[in-house]
């Protein structure tokens, strides 16, 4: 049996749910093949210390105790603003890295993580968890094998029931770059195809602090692929009926739609109609439980040299020009042509 030992930096809310799952990693992988331990770190030790105690996982004092205690791998949950040198120092220690998205606040600096990764041939893989989800995959196949033809429209949503606080939402670089960039990851991913260009309009109908903050709490997005394709993004903080994620594809000979399932947050107009069924799922948690789960497992398979790497850091900066687009649209008001490449 061979040990695979995790450092994991942060244990603020998506931290701790990185851990539960590095934590249930040996009931998902065969127990005679390998055995992974977890240990890790925050600044904010109490808690830390306290996470790892129910998870009997071991606590250390500082990132550089983490790296110099031998791991096999490193992932980075905690806040954007940390990500670059994390990655870096990751990179230094010669493991390969998870880490949220995304790699940088802006693409300028991500480009710079870029070639410290290149430079020392790093491996690196970022957190674009919906690459995982069934219904996702399921879509990406049947577009593959040519099932739903040719693709003429594209509708991406992702709803939050609640926003989260203020103060991250300050620091988050907008409604575009925390939240749809997902969307725009999962397109790219899909179609194969680059968005080459965004019209963006959003609104402030909730909390008055998330305006003042410099976001929105609801956005949609025009997007145009490079095949000339349309698609549109929207998203909200604020969907009361639940945490609703969904993605429909039409094309030429059939239609799907990824997340239409009975803890669908909406409701029919129609009569007699009883769909959906079940209770809304109320956090992108659980909204993503399964996927969160599977892309763990990954990361331990590309340690391993099982698998390729599911998203690259250069993936994650693609999806991520394309946010800074949409932001720029909607502070302009104009549609933006999107930056495919930005010199080293």
């Amino acid at each position: 049996m061979r040990d695979v030992v995790l450092g994991l930096v942060g244990v603020g809310r998506i931290g701790v749910m990185h851990a539960n799952n590095i934590a249930a990693l040996n009931e998902v992988l065969n127990p005679q093949d390998i055995n992974v331990r977890l240990r890790l770190t925050d600044v904010v030790e109490e808690h830390a210390r306290a996470v790892a105690s129910g998870l009997g996982a071991e606590f250390l004092p500082s990132v550089q105790a983490l790296l110099g205690s031998g791991l096999d791998g490193l992932v980075i949950a905690t806040g954007t603003g940390t990500h670059p040198e994390l990655i870096k120092a990751g990179v230094d220690a010669g493991v390969p890295v998870f880490c949220e998205k995304p790699v940088a606040l802006n693409v300028a600096d991500a480009m710079l993580v870029l070639d410290y990764i290149r430079d020392r041939q790093g491996v690196v893989q970022i957190g674009h968890q919906r690459r995982f989800d069934a219904g996702y995959l399921e879509a990406r196949r049947a577009y593959q094998a040519g099932e739903l033809g040719w693709i003429h429209s594209l509708r991406a949503v992702t709803c939050d029931m609640t926003p989260p606080p203020v103060e991250f939402l300050a620091g988050s670089g907008g409604l575009f770059r925390d939240c749809s960039v997902h969307d725009f990851d999962i397109l790219r991913w899909l179609t194969g195809r680059e968005i080459v260009e965004v019209y963006a309009k959003g609104s402030n109908n909730g909390d008055p602090a998330i305006g003042e903050a410099g976001d929105v709490d609801t956005a949609l997005a025009l997007v145009t692929f490079d095949d000339g394709t349309v698609g549109t993004v929207s998203a909200t903080r604020y969907n009361g009926a639940g945490h609703d994620v969904r993605l429909e594809i039409q094309g030429s000979r059939s239609s799907l739609m990824v997340g239409l399932d009975d803890k669908s947050a909406l409701a029919t107009a129609e009569a007699g109609i009883t769909f959906p069924a079940g209770e809304p799922h109320l956090t992108f948690a659980e909204r993503f439980e399964k996927a969160y789960r599977s892309e763990m497992t990954a990361f331990v398979e590309l340690i391993l040299g099982r698998r390729e790497n599911p998203c690259t850091p250069e993936d994650a900066v693609a999806a991520s020009r394309v946010a800074d687009a949409a932001q720029e649209s909607l502070a302009t008001g104009v549609p933006v042509r999107v930056a495919l490449s930005i010199a080293r």
